[in-house]
């Protein structure tokens, strides 16, 4: 025996009291992920400084050098050096090393400074649109007292950031609801273009996607800079932005946008008109040309404003760019289609009576193509941005990974319900969808049916407020039959309970999604670990060579004894004792050496080291920025014209 389905008004009743409940249950998980998303960190990475952090040098240095993982972008006020009473001692202007796949920017400091610690502060923005910032010290002769506090707070952080951040979010949920929306007319039921609801909620998503690009865009100078408000009404700080990538995508992300109003009205307008008020053979043929071009324009229109995320973040850096924009733009039209499809199926479900069970079961194969190219998309992206086991269970961003995946996985099963109650529509009979249909398009039409059955709409008073009255009574009673006419149908009931599970589950993914654009990616945190492990592997253990040589003279023979202490990146201390053949010290006018690092393009970085006794010469503070194959070059001069360079390559740990 099976138990008899609710009664119309007990599933009613029960889904009024379930939206409280997944209320609290969103705004629970919102609050938890906008307060574990913390400033964004970035693509790009500090991976080397000279002078290094905490080094003490026996001069002061020409200039100080930071080098990055990836490509950034850096202003003249982007390096600070400050001594220790705050005052700047760099000259303010940038000097752009970068070669090949070398990322290496400086400033050159003011000469004569004097012994103390001195702080450096940095500031940049990676390529993947994200702001990165940093500081520390170093110190000449020997470190000392300094009134220059290190920063607390990171770029992208505070109040800006927070802001900034929201827009983020509210910018991704516009879009995937105007998409998704408009999607969902065109594709599954298009008399929803005359519907109310759904014109409410396609336009109010375009107003919230113009509204938070157009905050992006203003906020984005104290986000990348000082984070302070009153900053983003600086115009120079504003053309500024419009060189940069960024802006320059956010801007045409304002211009399609105005392409997308005109969509909106052609769609809600003409379109509209006609599925209200359908004619003859000839009139269909130009409905049905006007829904193609529609269809085509809306894809262009969408792919472009997808592509303005995807030619300025994540997929616009690392490897293989080519291909991960155009997957990256993908991903973003079907997550849209499908949510945002969703929430327009749930306003339907809710608030338009005569949806047909067609529409329903459209949306059903559109939902599952879109998962489909979900699914290839965002395993590609998955390999791009982790690249290992252990970057998908060991990082945040695989983390985060993980759990959107088990969040698919879940929502997949409740589409399943939904798929269920469908097919429970698809069997019952015709006649009663088709009468809520027709009264539902009366209803679009703006026919009151209610005068035509109710006594209240018999006469109309002369008084205003009798009047008043008998117009809000006629509403009552109009809402109320929509309301009988959604809930007669308990399948429909159970339809819209699984639809509005599935929707809930849909933020919650949006904002895990949304979140991870504004993580570092998995591979990238691999690569600046594997540095950092790489740079202390052979912490303890001196580099120690011997060089012959023979520079041709007289008494030109001997060889170069050379230890490089601790032998690792960062700095070192570097001794040289000369020999003659005999064993003796060998007392050379003149030993130059050189430090070169093929692979990477570094150097030769030059080091005159000073004479401690006779045949032995050190040098303190030798900066070898990055691990790798190191090529030692050592030159001897032991006349005026007698002359050789020796070498050997060494590996750094």
């Amino acid at each position: 025996m099976t138990a008899a389905a609710p009664a119309p008004s007990t599933a009613r009743a029960r889904a009024t009291a379930l939206l409280p409940r997944l209320a609290l249950v969103l705004a629970a998980l919102l609050a938890t992920l906008f307060t574990a998303a913390t400033p964004a960190t970035a693509h790009a990475a500090l991976t080397a400084s000279d002078p290094t952090d905490g080094a003490v040098v026996a001069t002061a240095p020409a200039q100080v050098t930071l080098s990055f993982s990836e490509q950034v972008a850096m202003g003249d006020d982007s390096i600070r050096v400050l001594d220790p009473q705050g005052r700047r001692v760099d000259t303010g202007e940038l000097r752009d090393m970068c070669s090949g796949n070398t990322v290496r920017y400086g400033t050159a400091l003011h000469s004569g400074l004097p012994n103390g610690t001195y702080t450096v502060a940095w500031q940049a923005v990676s390529a993947d649109s994200h702001p990165i910032s940093g500081a520390f010290t170093f110190s000449i002769g020997a470190p000392s007292a300094t009134e220059v506090s290190l920063p607390t707070t990171t770029a992208g952080g505070g109040p800006v950031g927070i802001a900034y951040g929201i827009t983020r979010y509210a910018a991704y949920a516009g879009f995937t609801v105007l998409v998704g929306g408009a999607a969902f007319i065109l594709l599954c039921w298009r008399r929803g273009a005359a519907e109310r609801p759904l014109q409410k909620l396609v336009v109010r998503a375009w107003v919230t996607l113009t509204a938070a690009t157009l905050a992006m865009l203003v906020l984005r100078t104290p986000y990348t800079g000082s984070g302070r408000f009153a900053d983003a009404f600086d115009l120079d700080g504003l053309r500024a932005v419009l060189e940069t990538k960024t802006g320059a995508s956010l801007v045409s992300r304002l211009l399609l946008l105005g392409a997308a109003a005109l969509f909106v009205a052609v769609l809600f307008g003409v379109y509209a008109r006609r599925q209200l008020n359908p004619g003859g053979a000839e009139e269909d043929k130009d409905t049905g040309d006007l829904t193609f071009g529609l269809a085509i324009g809306g894809a262009v229109v969408a792919g472009g404003i997808a592509a303005t995320w995807a030619l300025s973040e994540h997929a616009s850096t690392g490897i293989q760019p080519g291909l991960a924009m155009p997957a990256d733009i993908l991903h973003m039209l079907a997550v849209a289609t499908w949510l945002g499809g969703l929430s327009a199926l749930l306003v339907a479900l809710h608030q338009v009576p005569g949806i047909e069970r067609r529409a329903v079961q459209r949306f059903s194969r559109v939902a599952f193509v879109s998962v489909v190219v979900l699914a290839v998309t965002g395993v590609y992206q998955a390999w791009r941005q982790t690249g290992s086991w252990s970057a998908l269970t060991g990082t945040e961003y695989g983390r985060l990974l993980i759990l959107k995946v088990a969040l698919v996985a879940v929502l997949l099963g409740v589409a399943h319900l939904s798929r269920k109650w469908t097919a429970r529509l698809a069997q019952a009979p015709e006649a009663p969808e088709e009468a809520a249909s027709e009264a539902g398009g009366q209803a679009a039409a703006g026919v009151d049916v209610s005068r035509e059955t109710s006594p209240v709409a018999a006469t109309v008073p002369a008084d205003p407020e009798r009047a008043a009255q008998l117009a809000r009574q006629r509403a009552a009673l109009e809402s109320a039959r929509e309301k009988r006419a959604r809930d007669a149908d308990p399948g429909r009931a159970g339809l819209r309970r699984s639809v509005l599970v599935e929707a809930a589950i849909a933020v919650v993914l949006l904002v895990v999604t949304t979140v991870l654009t504004s993580t570092e990616p998995g591979r990238a945190v691999e690569q600046e670990v594997a540095r950092g492990s790489r740079s202390t592997a052979v912490p303890d253990r001196a580099v120690k060579i011997t060089l012959p040589f023979d520079t041709g003279g007289q008494n030109g023979k001997g060889s170069v004894r050379l230890e490089l202490d601790p032998g690792r990146v960062g700095s070192n201390t570097l001794h040289l004792w000369a020999d003659r053949g005999d064993g003796q010290p060998f007392d050379l006018p003149e030993i130059k050496v050189a430090f070169t690092l093929p692979a990477k393009d570094i150097g030769p970085l030059p080091v005159v080291p000073d004479q401690a006794a006779p045949g032995h010469w050190t040098a303190s503070g030798v900066q070898l920025p990055l691990a790798g194959e190191w090529r030692i070059d050592v030159t001897v001069r032991t006349s005026d014209i007698d002359q050789t360079t020796v070498q050997k390559t060494v590996k750094i740990g």
